[in-house]
């Protein structure tokens, strides 16, 4: 049961944790539909987030902070990257500068696959932020931003109390 909500504030507070939690899973359900169609599952989704992600940023991503950032053992990550690189979807290049490092890019034909699915959902985000001005978008730049600083936090400080698997022993 859903107590009466006394101020506009903690009426809003309510509304904007109810949308947010609705988003997040909306949100999941679109990523999970793009990886069933293309055989992907959810550990590949998220790196191919992390290395778009990452590009975006203009610092492409090496596989080791692709393995922290998902918190995978060294052969686990280049597994992965093993069968996004077969699929298409991503590619290994040399650092131009450290030739010893590799740098994880979305490759033509996985970003091609990606901009086919999400060009619509796009088009829809772009008639959304339409209706708002410059201001507006500021104020909703910065709440997202912190907001996402706060769920990576609680993230971290989860995995960090997470007991790490037991580790097979080497012979």
């Amino acid at each position: 049961m859903y107590r009466r909500r006394d101020t506009r504030r903690e009426q809003l507070v309510a509304e904007i944790t109810n949308n947010l939690r609705r988003y997040a899973v909306d949100a999941q359900q679109v990523g999970h539909a793009f990886a069933n169609l293309h055989g992907l599952n959810p550990t590949d989704l998220q790196a191919l987030i992390a290395v778009m992600d990452a590009e975006l940023l203009g610092d492409p991503i090496t596989p080791g902070r692709l393995g922290d950032q998902l918190n995978l053992s060294s052969g686990s990550v280049t597994a992965l990257i093993d069968r996004l690189e077969r699929a298409g979807h991503i590619r290994r290049d040399r650092d131009t500068v450290d030739r010893r490092k590799v740098l994880l890019h979305y490759a033509d034909r996985g970003a091609a696959l990606a901009m086919e699915f999400f060009q619509p959902l796009g088009a829809r985000t772009d008639t959304v932020m339409d209706r708002f001005g410059e201001d507006e978008l500021e104020v909703v730049h910065r709440f997202m931003a912190a907001m996402s600083e706060s769920v990576r936090a609680h993230r971290d400080s989860v995995r960090a109390t997470r007991p790490e698997p037991p580790r097979r022993p080497t012979s």
